[in-house]
């Protein structure tokens, strides 16, 4: 079965940078094809998709407040996925989850995987 597990957040300055990190294990031919997202969740929100990236990188997506700010890539060779989070501000605030699915379109509202999440604050 597919694991995801996301490292890389903790405590940064506005205007600060991060870089996410995903790793999955437990891949096999078939899910290296799947594409892979980052969603996150603030304090008593619901939780909102950030960006997606198809299984061989082609094609990503943003939503509106990360574009411009956000990359997310990933290494198919390392089984990983990243998110990259520059000029971050307080409102980016939130646990960052990794997430997968065969569907690049599903993934941006139900992906069938997912993953702990890793815990981003943003002082101000």
């Amino acid at each position: 079965q597919v694991q995801l597990v996301e490292s890389g957040g903790g405590l940064v300055q506005a205007g600060g940078s991060l870089r996410l990190s995903c790793t999955a294990s437990g891949l096999t031919f078939s899910s290296l094809a799947y594409a892979m997202a980052w969603f996150r969740q603030a304090p008593g929100k619901d939780r909102e998709f950030v960006a997606a990236i198809s299984w061989n990188g082609g094609t990503t997506s943003y939503t509106d407040s990360v574009t411009g700010r956000f990359t997310i890539s990933r290494d198919n060779a390392k089984n990983t996925v990243y998110l990259q989070m520059n000029s971050l501000k307080p409102e980016d605030t939130a646990v960052y989850y990794c997430a997968a699915d065969s569907w690049f379109e599903r993934i941006k509202s139900k992906p069938s995987h997912w993953g702990q999440g890793t815990q981003v604050t943003v002082s101000s």
